[in-house]
């Protein structure tokens, strides 16, 4: 901005760019929006002139010219009564990872946090407050995805994580093959006797593929496969300590432990901890998810970890790809080694 002969401000527009740059105020404008019709030495000029004189351009004003918004809708879905606090600390290092595809983009990210069935909203397309929608959360919540399920049949600018349905466009972590990854390092530590916990029928498709991963592995090996683990509890980590009692007190024979996320491996650490039960010496425990507190559990929980980086930006890409070919995308899985097997 600068000032005329009464100290009046002058808001430096591209017609100011345009005069200084010596070119049309429609050069100006394909210069800075990255037109390919404009030469190089012309597109320096004019960000030349641009820097000069103080002028930036209003991308998000320009795009809701072009019928675009600048911004992606992030929903992450909770349980109802339960607070974000309460969320899968999982969905928060996806949400991240989101937000900063989105932000490399050049998009801005819109974050609800939405539990409540009389106030869930997925419109954000239609009403152009979005030009995509990520939908990511507990798959418990049951009215929530019925919900957005019914939105995701009128707006095609939608992408779920890990969605309970299949005829929606979903990315997902590469799970059966980080049952497998899982197991086989199990197996390496000489454990013979590996149990995979989790529900296999719940909604939470996922905790289905790893057990197909664990399946695998384990007839590939020779060994027993075991039934799954199934447990109840309020929480996954409540789960996952009445999983470890029910092991114990059942006096079958285990010495590997393949749980369906880390929130349950982390609540079966506590669990055998206070029961005098030595891991990783009796029994070895792998987990999923990647979370960064299993790096502080007793000992360090072993995961399988999807690339966060590579969810966030296929959420992103496929959420933004309305109206073209939406595969369904598979994110690429890794294990971390900590200690807690052999």
């Amino acid at each position: 901005m600068t000032k005329d002969a009464n100290e009046r401000p002058h808001r430096v527009t591209s017609i100011d760019v345009a005069e200084r740059a010596g070119v049309s105020q429609s050069t100006v404008s394909r210069a800075l929006s990255g037109s390919e019709t404009i030469t190089e030495a012309t597109r320096r000029r004019v960000e030349q002139a641009a820097a000069e004189l103080g002028y930036h351009v209003n991308m998000r004003a320009a795009g809701l010219r072009k019928g675009e918004t600048g911004t992606i809708a992030i929903v992450v879905i909770g349980r109802e009564g339960q607070g974000p606090a309460a969320i899968n600390p999982f969905y928060y290092s996806l949400l991240g990872s989101t937000c900063a595809a989105a932000a490399e983009r050049g998009y801005e990210a819109l974050v609800s946090f939405q539990a409540k069935e009389d106030e869930l909203f997925g419109h954000y397309v239609g009403r152009r407050q979005a030009d995509g929608v990520v939908v990511i959360g507990t798959a418990t919540n049951g009215p929530a995805w019925d919900y957005f399920r019914d939105v995701a049949r009128s707006s095609r600018a939608i992408a779920f994580w890990g969605s309970p349905f299949d005829d929606a466009v979903w990315v997902r972590s590469d799970n059966r093959d980080g049952g497998r990854i899982a197991v086989e390092r199990l197996i390496a530590s000489g454990a013979k006797d590996i149990v995979f916990v989790g529900d296999t029928n719940s909604s939470q498709k996922q905790f289905r593929e790893r057990f197909e991963g664990y399946q695998e592995a384990i007839a590939a090996a020779g060994l027993e496969v075991r039934d799954p683990i199934v447990s109840d509890g309020e929480d996954r980590v409540s789960q996952g300590r009445n999983a470890a009692a029910q092991l114990v007190e059942s006096g079958a024979d285990f010495d590997g432990l393949f749980f369906a996320c880390d929130a349950m491996a982390l609540g079966a650490l506590e669990e055998f901890a206070t029961r005098g039960v030595d891991v990783p010496g009796k029994v070895g425990v792998v987990g999923f998810d990647g979370l960064g507190s299993g790096e502080f559990s007793n000992p360090p929980l072993t995961t399988v970890e999807p690339d966060f980086a590579e969810a966030g930006r296929l959420l992103v890409e496929t959420a933004l790809a309305a109206g073209e070919e939406q595969a369904e995308r598979r994110v690429p899985v890794r294990l971390v080694e900590r200690s807690s097997a052999r």
